[in-house]
């Protein structure tokens, strides 16, 4: 239950950080967030357009650091529950209408549940890439290479690289210049990254760092085609990319394994 009594509007530069039930902290810290904030906007203690505490009381509230307040935010902002607005706060935004479809956290509950949804990625974004390659724009190119830097960045910062490699899969949808893919992606969110859901970067033998660097390269090949506009091989790059993926998952822990 929210500890103010809701009267329709907020008024959204003193939402309580107390507004957000404790819970214990299970895995990792950016994981305890954002599952707490997500079940709070979900279950409607802070509905769309509440405004969330700030990071300063999100630090207090889970005794965190800012790094970790900020990639858990960013997260959920991947995830479409929440916005930045720049200079304001963060913000609840309004779920997008998935009707019929729907893929829940609760479909996640197996790693063979996880490799399921790899397996519609490689259909959906191997031709996304390859109608990136066809169409994109130098606008286009520049923000994948910013998700392309913003990756490589996070590799020697200790950091799973979930929101830069969302980021850039994103990037790739929108270069399609069709609006549905990008829709798609924004409802499926970083849930489409499997070290979201499963503890990868624990268990690959090569360890954290050459893993993602790994991923990397896969990235940059997928890039270099799209730049290239060499539509073959952009989806190629994407096939292999996301294959790798799933191979690399199933290596990782047996498919019949809780994602936790």
């Amino acid at each position: 239950m929210a500890s103010a009594t809701h009267t329709g509007t907020y008024n959204n530069s003193e939402t309580p950080a107390s507004s957000i039930p404790r819970s214990r902290r299970p895995r990792g810290l950016v994981t305890e967030i954002v599952d707490t904030l997500a079940a709070t906007i979900r279950q409607g203690q802070l509905p769309p357009g509440e405004k969330l505490p700030t990071e300063v009381e999100l630090m207090a509230r889970f005794d965190v650091s800012r790094t970790v307040v900020r990639e858990a935010l960013s997260k959920l902002q991947a995830s479409g529950l929440v916005e930045t607005r720049h200079g304001i706060g963060t913000f609840v935004i309004e779920p997008p209408d998935t009707r019929n479809f729907k893929i829940a956290p609760e479909d996640f509950a197996t790693v063979a549940d996880v490799i399921a949804l790899l397996e519609l990625r490689i259909s959906l974004e191997t031709e996304a890439a390859g109608l990136a390659a066809q169409r994109r724009t130098p606008a286009n190119l520049v923000q994948l290479e910013a998700a392309l830097q913003n990756f490589k960045n996070a590799i020697p910062q200790d950091s799973d690289a979930v929101p830069a490699d969302f980021q850039f899969h994103m990037e790739v949808a929108r270069a399609t210049g069709n609006q549905h893919f990008a829709d798609l992606m924004t409802y499926l969110g970083t849930m489409i990254i499997p070290r979201t859901r499963v503890k990868t970067l624990q268990h690959v033998p090569e360890g954290r760092l050459a893993y993602l660097q790994k991923v990397h390269g896969e990235h940059e090949s997928i890039y270099h085609a799209i730049r290239d506009q060499d539509s073959d091989s952009a989806r190629a790059a994407m096939r292999t990319h996301l294959s790798n993926s799933r191979e690399r998952l199933r290596k990782s822990q047996p498919l019949d394994a809780p994602k936790d």
